[in-house]
């Protein structure tokens, strides 16, 4: 089920208010607890029905293996632990990649059993490691099964994130329905929760459509049309996975939990380190306790630090997707990561003296240009963009590329301005998207902040209130969010 759908918006979740609160009310706390965990197996059944029994199954082997460690920790046991949750999702999702590779490098023919992914296995796979490694440390007590399905199932963050832990999950689950209902976090949540419903459908989805066009029709593009593709391809990943996290955490504030923050301004950062504390905040987290960590970190001299930094960054690649354009992507993050690290101990002052608006836009130019392997669906066809980018012909825009830019309640703005008649007319409404796009992304207040400043006030409320009903409207064109395929 989608957040940006009419089942969510008019069935699913207010349903889910009315029972979960219903429950709360009468202080039946367990059936409450209960009832989120058959909504959020209605939510994730709900778009294939044998993803749940994947998802369940996962489940009960992983807190099989936690009720056993908390009894007796075993370093063979966390192992397997973690190898068994390792090897489900290789099988899900790495097993027809292994295959073609085996098959091109030895010239073998072995058959690909094409296998279609459950959604959102790489976030509940790796929240349920990071679960049993902290069992293993020590840091998680024995919880209940209600408490740990709640914990992996629990709807807003099952399908991308964040990656959230035991640590700060169950507490709140333990005090399920011992606090008084909290009106300001409510409307927080239900202000984040339009706003990132904004961002996905009104944003992300209208550049989408001009970024597909884009990557389907490579052989038509000039330099500045394929310049433009990969800035819109940077704001729609943006937009798209920002949104969703805006929208878990906002369903999350109006049960009345507190999901953490996953994104924080990225597109503001200065430098690729500033980057990785603001972009997926939860997933560079995981990848500091359970990989960085674990290898020495910085602790075993300076050349291991690096060595470690770059195995985590591949690893990130890895983890995103089952190609090798997504490893290209996350070793170009990794060598300037280290060369940033590098240039930091060794340049005197500790950084580079650069206005930090030049430094903000060459990392985007940067980020931009490691978001075409991203998106690309070879090596081969992200090279030919990005070559195209830099030295391909110059010629007239594409009006082709510019239409699909265009929203219909603008245009009709346009043509009461009668600027329709005019020959650049077609472009407005492209420019104008690619302009709000990076003026919101790199300069404007983020989600929370501007949850924080409504507080209800009788302006914020209205333009609340229309976002929603604009995003209602706009329901039929909607995509699944970009996330889901990793």
């Amino acid at each position: 089920m989608l957040f940006n759908s009419y089942i969510f918006i008019f069935l699913f979740f207010p349903a889910c208010l009315l029972g979960y609160y219903g429950l709360i009310h009468f202080k039946y706390n367990a059936a409450a607890r209960l009832f989120l965990i058959i909504m959020s197996f209605w939510f994730y059944g709900y778009f294939r029905i044998n993803y749940l029994f994947i998802m369940i199954f996962s489940i009960a082997i992983n807190y099989i293996f936690h009720r056993i460690m908390s009894q007796k920790p075993s370093k063979p046991l966390i192992c397997c632990a973690v190898a068994a949750n390792l090897g489900l999702l290789f099988y899900f999702k790495y097993f027809d990649f292994f295959i073609t590779n085996i098959n091109a490098t030895f010239c073998t023919s072995f058959a690909l059993k094409n296998i279609v992914l459950p959604l959102g296995i790489s976030f509940f796979t790796f929240q349920q490691i990071g679960f049993i490694v902290d069992t293993y440390r020590g840091e998680v007590k024995n919880c209940s099964l209600s408490e740990y399905v709640l914990f992996v199932a629990f709807f807003p963050q099952l399908i991308a994130g964040p990656i959230v832990n035991g640590a700060e999950m169950l507490p709140q689950f333990a005090r399920m329905g011992k606090e008084k209902f909290d009106a300001e976090l409510f409307f927080r949540g239900l202000a984040l929760f339009i706003m990132g419903l904004f961002k996905k459908v009104i944003l992300a989805d209208t550049l989408g459509a001009g970024v597909d066009y884009g990557y389907l029709n490579m052989q038509l593009l000039g330099r500045i049309d394929a310049v433009i593709v990969i800035i819109a391809y940077s704001l729609q990943l943006y937009f798209d996975f920002s949104g969703y996290c805006d929208m878990a955490r906002g369903l999350g504030a109006m049960l009345g939990f507190h999901i953490p923050v996953n994104f924080n301004s990225p597109y503001k950062a200065v430098n690729i380190i500033d980057f990785w504390k603001r972009w997926h905040i939860t997933l560079n987290r995981f990848f500091t306790g359970y990989v960085y960590i674990p290898l020495g970190g910085n602790r075993k001299g300076k050349t291991r630090m690096y060595v470690n930094l770059l195995l985590v960054f591949l690893l990130s690649g890895i983890w995103h997707g089952a190609g090798w354009n997504f490893i290209v992507w996350g070793m170009m993050h990794g060598v300037l990561y280290v060369i940033t690290r590098w240039l930091q101990e060794h340049v005197k002052g500790g950084r580079l003296h650069m206005a930090a608006a030049v430094k903000r836009i060459l990392l985007f130019i940067y980020v931009s240009m490691a978001w075409v392997y991203f998106r690309a669906d070879s090596i081969a066809s992200a090279n030919s963009l990005l070559k195209t980018a830099l030295t391909g012909r110059m010629q007239r825009l594409s009006l082709d590329l510019a239409e699909c830019f265009k929203l219909d309640e603008f245009w009709y703005v346009i043509k009461v301005l009668h600027f329709d008649a005019k020959a650049w007319s077609g472009y407005i409404l492209m420019f104008v998207m690619l302009a709000a796009g990076l003026m919101l992304s790199m300069a404007g207040i983020n989600a929370d902040e501007a949850a924080q400043r409504a507080k209800g006030r009788p302006v914020s409320c209205i333009m609340l209130a229309g976002m929603l009903v604009w995003c209602i409207l706009s329901f039929s064109g909607v995509s699944t969010f970009l996330y889901f395929n990793f």
